[in-house]
């Protein structure tokens, strides 16, 4: 092998290790989710809604679009044991109510002729102007459950943002709530304080959105060094081989 090619040979190697660490970092990441168990079927991406909640004076208190998928386990009447079933929130059935004061926000959802009520409940911290998701409930009443299921959490910690701004995560995410009860979240954009008419304010994005943006970058600039180191080990071999054909 000639020392142009060993030189290739090499920065190949290297770039292409580059390449396959920037998957596993995003493969290790993946694994951080929290954990879920199996779904008991498959409904597909839900369907993204838009909701708001209008305060006393009138104006839009609370904002957010968001596809909504619900995780149960419940006893099933049909087959008489324990199922985890799952259910996409659809936005054209499902009513929007809610309230706003200085320092909380309540976004309530009620789907399915009522069967379905979610509740979610920001509060504002007003000493650091830091918003979060500290409580979510559920109650429902679908055709297979042996009993009404209702489930709460009011010790959360979800959806942080910032006064006067938004929450974004486009990429698919998991809020526990209890052992029975999760929710994935789709595209969502929320922001429940110091809203300026109907308009979300500049969006913070989440870790996970920021994280796959890194690995894109990282894989895109190692394709890029790949394409590059072939192009200049190409012209340094070309050179060679035209320069041992010259007279002496």
């Amino acid at each position: 092998m000639t020392a142009t090619g060993g030189v290739h040979t090499r920065c190949l190697t290297f770039t292409l290790y580059l390449i396959l660490a920037a998957v596993a970092v995003h493969q290790s990441l993946a694994t951080m989710s929290p954990p879920t168990t199996a779904p008991h079927k498959d409904p597909g991406r839900p369907e993204r809604g838009r909701y708001q909640v209008t305060g006393t004076n009138g104006s839009v208190c609370l904002l957010a679009h968001m596809g909504l998928q619900l995780n149960i386990t419940f006893s099933s009447a049909s087959v008489n044991k324990t199922v985890q079933d799952v259910i996409n929130l659809k936005p054209n059935v499902t009513k929007t109510s809610g309230s706003c004061d200085a320092e909380s926000a309540t976004l309530r959802l009620s789907a399915d002729a009522d069967k379905t009520n979610l509740t979610f409940v920001f509060t504002l911290n007003t000493t650091s102007n830091k918003y979060r998701v500290n409580a979510i409930s559920l109650s429902a009443a679908w055709p297979d459950m042996k009993e009404p299921f209702s489930a709460s959490n009011g010790s959360l910690d979800y959806l942080r943002g910032t006064l006067g701004y938004s929450y974004m995560c486009r990429e698919e995410q998991t809020l526990d709530v209890v052992q029975a009860f999760s929710i994935n979240t789709f595209q969502l954009q929320v922001q429940p304080f110091g809203l300026s008419g109907n308009q979300f304010g500049t969006a913070e994005e989440c870790q996970l959105d920021e994280d796959n943006m890194l690995i894109a970058i990282v894989v895109g600039a190692a394709l890029a060094g790949l394409v590059l180191i072939v192009l200049v080990a190409y012209l340094i071999g070309r050179r060679r081989s035209h320069a041992g054909y010259q007279t002496i």
